[in-house]
C-alpha cells in the first residue's frame, strides 16, 4: 500500500513554443526517452492562424536519467536550436518565493493567506508589503513579514526602490498584487517581466476609472467579472492568465455586484497564481497559451 504522506517524486516542467513542422513532437519525446526520461503530462497547441506550436511536456528525472539538472538545458539547447524553439524549463521542487502586494481592500489578500496556509496553493509566500498599514496585525497571524511602504505622488521612485530592495533580499520571483492599487512603474515591472500577476473587475475598458460597480448598475448589465493577467508597462492591456463571470439581474444592487465581483476576483487571482507556479502558462506576445 502506498504512503499517503509520501511526496511525489520530483518533476520538469519543460514550456516551448516554435514555428510549426512536423516532427516536433517526436523530437522532444526522443529527447526524454533517449535520456531516460519519463513524461507524465503532456499537452500541445497548434495555432493554425500563426503557424505556431506550443507544448508543456513534465517528465520524471530519476536516478536513471542521464542528464544533471545544470546539463539540461545545454542539452535541449542542442535540440531546440534547429527546430527554432524558444523554451524554458522548471522543476516541481523549485522554490517559487512569492510576494503578496496589497492596499486597502483585503478580501484578495485574505484568501491567498488562507489558501497558503491549508497548502492549497503552490510556492513559499515570503512577505506581504503595502502602502497601508491597515493589514500588518492580520499578516502577523500567518508568520509572515509585512512592510508597510507608504507612497505619495513625490516619493514614488524613493518607494519602488525601496520595495525593489525588499523584493529582491527576499529572492521573490513572483509578485501578486492582490489589488493594490497603484500603478507600478518600470523600476518594477521590468525586473520581473510576466512575474506580476494582476486583478481587476473585467469592466475594463467599458467601465474604467471610478465607481466601476456604480456604472454597471446605471446600464443594467447582466455579467460581471474579473480577470487576472500580467502587469506591462501598459496599465491592464497585458496578457490574460485567467477570467470568470457572474450572471446578475436587474434586483441586483451596487452592493451585491461589489459582493460578487470581489468573490470573483478571489477565486481569479488564486487560479492564475496556481497556473502560475504550475508552470502552465505560456506567454506569446500580448496572449497566453494556458495548458
Amino acid at each position: 500500500m502506498s504512503d499517503p504522506q509520501r511526496r511525489p517524486r520530483p518533476t520538469a516542467r519543460l514550456l516551448l513554443s516554435a514555428p510549426d513542422r512536423p516532427g516536433l513532437v517526436a523530437a522532444i519525446a526522443e529527447f526524454i526517452f533517449r535520456n531516460g526520461g519519463d513524461v507524465t503530462q503532456a499537452d500541445q497547441h497548434n495555432d493554425e492562424e500563426e503557424g505556431m506550436f506550443f507544448q508543456r511536456v513534465e517528465f520524471r528525472m530519476d536516478d536513471a536519467f542521464k542528464l544533471s539538472r545544470s546539463q539540461l538545458p545545454l542539452a535541449l539547447a542542442e535540440v531546440a536550436e534547429p527546430l527554432q524553439m524558444t523554451w524554458s524549463v522548471r522543476y516541481s521542487d523549485d522554490d517559487r518565493r512569492v510576494a503578496v502586494l496589497a492596499s486597502r481592500q483585503s478580501h484578495c489578500l485574505v484568501d491567498l493567506l488562507g489558501r497558503w496556509y491549508a497548502h492549497e496553493l503552490p510556492g513559499r509566500l515570503v512577505l506581504v508589503a503595502s502602502n497601508h498599514p491597515d493589514h500588518a496585525e492580520l499578516v502577523g497571524h500567518f508568520g509572515i513579514p509585512y512592510h508597510h511602504l507608504p507612497v505619495t505622488p513625490e516619493t514614488r521612485p524613493a518607494q519602488e526602490a525601496a520595495l525593489v530592495r525588499v523584493l529582491d533580499e527576499a529572492g521573490v520571483e513572483l509578485v501578486v498584487l492582490a489589488r493594490y492599487m497603484q500603478i507600478l512603474t518600470a523600476t518594477v515591472i521590468d525586473r520581473y517581466p510576466d512575474r506580476v500577476v494582476n486583478i481587476h473587475h473585467s469592466f475594463l475598458p467599458a467601465f474604467s476609472g471610478g465607481q466601476p460597480y456604480h456604472q454597471a448598475y446605471a446600464q443594467g448589465v447582466k455579467l460581471i467579472g474579473a480577470t487576472a493577467h500580467y502587469a506591462t508597462a501598459h496599465l491592464d492591456q497585458g496578457p490574460i492568465i485567467e477570467q470568470d463571470t457572474a450572471r446578475v439581474t436587474h434586483r441586483d444592487g451596487v452592493a451585491d455586484l461589489a459582493r460578487t465581483g470581489r468573490d470573483l476576483e478571489t477565486v481569479v487571482l488564486a487560479r492564475a497564481v496556481r497556473l502560475h507556479l504550475t508552470d502552465r502558462v505560456l506567454v506569446h506576445g500580448r496572449k497566453t497559451i494556458v495548458f
